[in-house]
């Protein structure tokens, strides 16, 4: 009775601090909207996380643990990385290496630690904007009405800064919504036959096709806007 009381207290002061799922989603949700339950347990499927499980098996997640998926989330939204390269990421900076990706500062390491949110005030103060052309921005569905927002939609009004100074306004870039909706749809054809397959398990391998198939896309579209160029330049 003694060691069954001292292993349960020591089960219990383990799980101090730890997370549930549920705690994990209401972290990480702000910054990925499409994160469920399943993709987390794809994840660790995939040995890309490692809970802990009580003694009746629920998953419990560390502050280490939840840093390591923003990590992961981050990659895959922010690169469309194959989940096998990010892997290989980790194993290199586990390692006390740093992967060429992040050593090159294509990566901010930052995003190794907790995402800063921005209220409305903030997001214009940071980006150094008008509130003005925040608003044109969600009107024009090139932010998200959100109470609070992330480094992404900083970057992405920094840029409708320097694109308002050239003549560039919000409304202007309206199609760029419209293409990326074109683009949605295609993915979502390809992604019929797996999408047939209504398990958790095929929701996230889904997902992270996906990805992949937005990252060539973005290939593609890189190429015809340098090539384009290279006719404007000469």
């Amino acid at each position: 009775m003694v060691a069954r009381s001292a292993a349960a207290t020591t089960r219990s002061s383990t799980a101090v601090g730890l997370l549930s799922i549920g705690q994990v989603l209401a972290k990480l949700t702000p910054e990925f909207p499409d994160l469920t339950p399943s993709k987390l347990r794809f994840l660790e499927e995939q040995q890309l996380v490692s809970p802990e499980r009580t003694e009746s098996g629920y998953r419990k997640f560390s502050a280490a643990d939840v840093d390591r998926l923003r990590f992961i989330l981050t990659m895959q939204r922010d690169h469309f990385l194959r989940l096998k390269v990010i892997r290989g990421y980790l194993d290199e900076i586990e390692a006390g290496r740093t992967p060429a990706l992040l050593a090159s500062g294509t990566v901010p390491s930052s995003i190794l630690v907790t995402e800063r949110r921005y209220t409305r005030a903030e997001l214009v103060r940071e980006a150094g904007a008008s509130p003005s052309l925040l608003t044109d921005a969600i009107s024009a569905s090139l932010l998200s009405a959100a109470e609070t927002f992330g480094d992404e939609a900083v970057q992405v009004l920094k840029a409708l800064v320097e694109l308002q100074r050239s003549g560039i306004e919000p409304r202007h870039l309206r199609g760029f919504r419209a293409a990326a909706e074109r683009e949605l749809g295609l993915i979502e054809s390809a992604l019929i036959p797996v999408s047939r397959r209504n398990d958790p398990s095929s929701r996230a391998k889904a997902a992270e096709l996906a990805r992949e198939i937005a990252g060539q896309l973005e290939v593609v579209r890189s190429s015809l806007i340098r090539s384009a160029l290279g006719k404007l330049q000469s």
